[in-house]
């Protein structure tokens, strides 16, 4: 047995409906079945249900008629050995074999039976002395919670994990039949979100004529479904809940139709079709040159303009993120599209992604704490590729009259000389050693140490260990810091910014 045997698995539930009549039970056995050969994209199981009444029944209520259910099981008994004939003819006809025991002794006789599977009555969800007895069995579990709480059927759930049990849960409302305002359908939702990887399905008892209810439990992700059938006489009537030959056949329509409409599983994104595409592709904006653009450039979000219509191999705005480097290949004139042949690409998101991780687990090994939410830049002046060897992360924690940012220095890296025009500043060293060079002048700072840097000093900053420090200063200016090395003065492209997720250390 395989998880894929819960999937779009339909359950017949015959309970008590053969009325104690062998013949009636094989008869409703085979109608159900020349229904199923219409819908081979299901599975299908029949269930009988086990009782052994001399024991399940008190000695002293054994003749009693006044009590419902011991009428009903003691009018419509039938012996283990007829059982096991509908039992035969359910596995003869290809149905999944299934039986609910509702004591120890019936386990036995299912295991006797070589049932596929065994299912637990929501009135026997916590029975643990029965649940003991059914875990010892190699057969899968299909379980219905009707009135169980969550916190019992968190319980069930950890006592079938523990044992490594193969199972799944079924919605279920023990209302007979079940009114529409009380199916609780987004039940399965629920299930599904706390019971990660636990099939999860619907047994239902609303009336044998809604045919909606099957729809909507689809739509939750449900795999299982379970349904009581039964055939009318003369003298057999069935109950509110309960659905004839006619009634199932348009109640596994329903659920064709309500694949059909889901589509694609729950678990992966859907495919789209080509006339989806073509729709959505001429409503897309193509990337247009706003100036001349030189070859070997890098284009930036300034250098462009976005509109339709687009050319099929043209860039999209889609296509257009900071983590998308394009570099061009030939001389663009104004209005000229950009298309995949005429630039270079490069995505940096992978490479940001891993910077971040590093810086993640730099802050775990400091203890330094860092707020939920920050602003931050990658800075990497000579290109990400010399990341490593020239740069720093730059966490902006606040900019007001004052200004506090947290910089974080990976071993090896260095930061080129640079000065600020107005913005005086204070490093405090909290994590690691850094040795800064002022006006050529080198200071080994550790821990705990601070250091001024005022305005217009020429200062650059490298560390052997990897370094966290705060730069606290007065307000900082757009456009305030100049570099010794021109070229980075002059690159527009040397940061990164991105947002800092304290909680998940991703942008």
């Amino acid at each position: 047995m395989t998880d894929d045997l819960f999937d779009k698995l339909f359950v017949f539930d015959m309970a008590n409906n053969h009325s104690g009549s062998l013949e009636h039970g094989l008869r409703i056995i085979h109608e159900i079945s020349d229904v199923t050969k219409e819908f081979d994209e299901f599975k299908f199981g029949f269930k009988l249900q086990y009782r052994d009444l001399d024991t399940f029944i008190h000695p002293d209520f054994k003749e009693r008629t006044d009590i419902k259910y011991v009428k009903r099981f003691s009018e419509t008994r039938l012996e283990f050995e007829q059982l096991k004939e509908l039992k035969d003819e359910i596995k003869k006809l290809g149905f999944v074999a299934i039986c609910t025991p509702f004591d120890e002794n019936s386990v036995d006789k299912i295991i006797e039976h070589d049932f596929d599977i065994i299912k637990i009555a929501s009135c026997s969800f916590t029975d643990w002395p029965l649940l003991e007895k059914v875990s010892k069995t190699d057969k899968p579990i299909i379980a219905s919670v009707a009135g169980v709480t969550i916190d019992n059927i968190d319980k069930v759930v950890s006592f079938f994990e523990h044992r490594k049990k193969k199972f799944g849960l079924m919605h279920c409302v023990a209302e007979y039949p079940t009114p529409n305002d009380k199916l609780q359908l987004n039940q399965m939702s629920l299930f599904r979100k706390r019971y990660s990887g636990t099939p999860i399905g619907y047994s239902t008892h609303e009336s044998p004529d809604n045919f909606d209810a099957i729809k909507v439990a689809i739509g939750n992700g449900a795999k299982i479904f379970e349904k009581h059938v039964g055939i009318p006489t003369e003298t057999i009537k069935l109950n509110d809940y309960s659905a004839n030959p006619k009634q199932i056949k348009k109640w596994l329509c329903s659920a064709k139709e309500a694949f059909s409409m889901c589509g694609t599983g729950i678990d992966k994104r859907m495919e789209f079709t080509d006339n989806e595409s073509l729709a959505l592709r001429s409503l897309q904006r193509g990337i247009f040159a706003k100036r001349n653009i030189r070859i070997g450039e890098r284009i930036s979000k300034e250098d462009v303009f976005f509109a339709i219509p687009s050319t099929e191999d043209q860039l999209l705005a889609n296509d257009f993120s900071k983590y998308n480097r394009i570099i061009s290949n030939k001389n663009f004139s104004i209005n000229n599209a950009i298309t995949h042949k005429t630039v270079t690409q490069k995505d940096l998101k992978g490479e940001m992604m891993q910077i971040m991780e590093t810086v993640t687990k730099l802050f775990e090994e400091a203890n330094v704490q860092v707020p939920q939410k920050v602003d931050t830049e990658v800075s990497h002046h000579y290109g990400i590729e010399k990341f490593y060897e020239f740069g720093a992360v730059i966490l902006n924690i606040i900019n007001r009259e004052y200004c506090k940012k947290l910089i974080v220095m990976l071993p090896g890296q260095k930061h080129p000389a640079h000065a600020h025009r107005l913005k005086e500043e204070t490093f405090h060293i909290l994590y690691g050693s850094v040795i800064v060079d002022l006006n050529g002048k080198e200071t080994k700072l550790n821990a705990g140490n601070l250091l001024i840097v005022d305005r217009n000093i020429m200062h650059s900053f490298r560390t052997d260990t990897g370094v966290i420090f705060e730069e606290i200063s007065t307000t900082h200016i757009l456009g305030d810091s100049y570099y010794l090395d021109e070229n980075i003065t002059k690159n527009k492209s040397r940061k990164t910014e991105l947002t800092y997720w304290s909680k998940q250390g991703l942008m």
